[in-house]
């Protein structure tokens, strides 16, 4: 299998023992098996032959990206490894028609990068940007911090590349708003997993780049205070709210306790903490008047000193520069350095309406008050679409407290109407809530789906899809 592998591939690009390095470990530095071999194939041609050749022996082969998720998606012992980080390029930029069309190994913040100079944005955004390649993502369904604005990577792809378990490729590489022509494949295999098979290429939907963004902290009595003033600053900027993220005051805490250089903008410190940000696309909104000051800014500033009148706001920071804006940022995005830095710690992505985040979030204090009152919520919310990052610091690595704190959790995310995964998927760390809260008719689709894809099970064995 090795010697095929490396007539493919070329003896650079098939890995074995100790050169398999970091690619056997996740971001937090925890074990993902023993594979085989981790295979860099640098096109579509080789991924189909070493599918083909998986496919004729029985082998089971697992898509890697950056390696930047959180639910085991790619474990892969005894199995190919296959790193799609080779095939990187960005084949072009159609400024025109807004799109890009780029390999799956390409980095996220590059594909960032390539298109600014258009003035243009990919408004997928989320911490690990620097390392998540755009493949990974795809196959998740990533969200980050604009779903509020522009949705998740599914609303962000207009065509797909990909190849199948049995090595035929699936060329979908359509730059078509509208195309109604049967079954829709690419959303099928976007946030599959690489379950159903390998995303090798994607066309992406791009949007003008913001022309100036207005960014402020503010504090809020409650979850269901800050509900209402996203509304309101919704209807008072037109819908140009694309960042509205909640953090504790215990996450803050956290944050400046534990990582040097992060600071909270407020003398005081507050239970509810809300990133805002606005982006104007349109000039007369962007142009600095007289004090130098773009509208957006102001409209921003305006809006906030009523509501602070009307007491639905406790204290506002607007970012005055970059600087003061990155600062923000570089607070709200320390939630996966938080995750690390603590040991145990109890983590889970849910996702509920959003008229219920104050719900869950009550039930979720009475839940960790009934089990270990001395624990610490951390949590973090992408607020303006409903998702919530449990994050619980327990007072002791108790395995079966920890698994019911989760299992509760979620429980109570679903009670409320809503999802025990929103946007890390499912790998292997959430088969077990699959069987328990998916419906069974769905499951039976999903079931039969894999079985017509993939009937040798060589994709990505055992994960999303709980046993039979």
């Amino acid at each position: 299998m090795l010697d095929a592998l490396t007539a493919i591939a070329g003896p650079a690009n098939v890995l074995t023992g100790a050169d398999m390095g970091s690619y056997v470990c996740d971001w937090a530095d925890r074990p993902q098996g023993a594979p085989l071999a981790v295979v860099r194939p640098a096109d579509t041609d080789q991924v189909a032959a070493i599918l083909r050749l998986a496919n004729e022996t029985g082998t089971p082969v697992v898509p890697i990206s950056g390696n930047t998720g959180l639910a085991g998606g790619t474990q892969a012992d005894g199995a190919i490894l296959l790193s799609m980080g080779r095939m990187n390029a960005i084949r072009a930029i159609n400024p025109a028609a807004r799109t890009a069309v780029v390999e799956a190994g390409a980095i996220i913040a590059d594909i960032h990068e390539a298109v600014a100079e258009h003035d243009l944005i990919f408004p997928l955004f989320f911490g690990a940007r620097g390392s998540a390649l755009i493949g990974g993502a795809l196959s998740t369904n990533a969200g980050g911090s604009n779903v509020l604005r522009y949705g998740n990577t599914r609303d962000l792809c207009l065509g797909i590349e990909a190849v199948l378990p049995t090595g035929e490729v699936v060329d979908l590489m359509r730059q078509l708003h509208k195309d109604n022509s049967g079954y829709d494949l690419r959303h099928l295999l976007i946030g599959a997993e690489g379950t159903l098979g390998v995303i090798t290429a994607a066309v992406l939907k791009l949007h003008p780049a913001p022309l100036a963004n207005a960014t402020a902290m503010l504090a809020v009595r409650s979850v269901s205070d800050a509900l209402g003033l996203l509304n309101r600053l919704q209807r008072e900027t037109g819908g140009a709210v694309q960042a509205f993220e909640y953090m504790p005051r215990a996450f803050v805490e956290a944050c400046v306790a534990q990582i040097p250089g992060l600071r909270t903008p407020f003398e005081s410190a507050y239970d509810v903490n809300v990133l805002v940000e606005v982006g104007a696309t349109q000039p007369r909104a962007a142009t600095p008047g007289e004090d130098g000051q773009p509208p957006i800014a102001a409209q921003l500033e305006e809006a906030l000193g009523a509501l602070f009148e009307e007491g639905a706001l406790l204290d506002a920071v607007v970012a005055q520069n970059e600087a003061q804006r990155n600062a923000m940022w570089a607070l709200r995005e320390a939630s996966a350095e938080i995750t690390r830095l603590n040991d145990p710690v109890i983590d889970n992505d849910v996702a509920v309406p959003l008229d219920r985040m104050q719900a869950l979030l009550d039930r979720i204090a009475a839940i960790i008050a009934r089990h270990d009152p001395g624990a610490r919520d951390v949590s973090v919310a992408h607020l303006g679409d409903g998702n919530l990052h449990f994050t619980c610091c327990p007072t002791r690595p108790d395995p079966d407290l920890m698994e019911t704190i989760h299992t509760e959790v979620e429980d109570a995310a679903i009670a409320l109407g809503g999802s025990f995964s929103a946007e890390h998927g499912i790998g292997l760390r959430k088969r077990d809530s699959m069987a328990r809260h998916k419906n069974p008719a769905a499951m039976a689709a999903m079931r039969a789906i894999k079985t017509a894809l993939d009937p040798n099970g060589i994709l990505n064995p055992g994960k999303v899809l709980p046993d039979p």
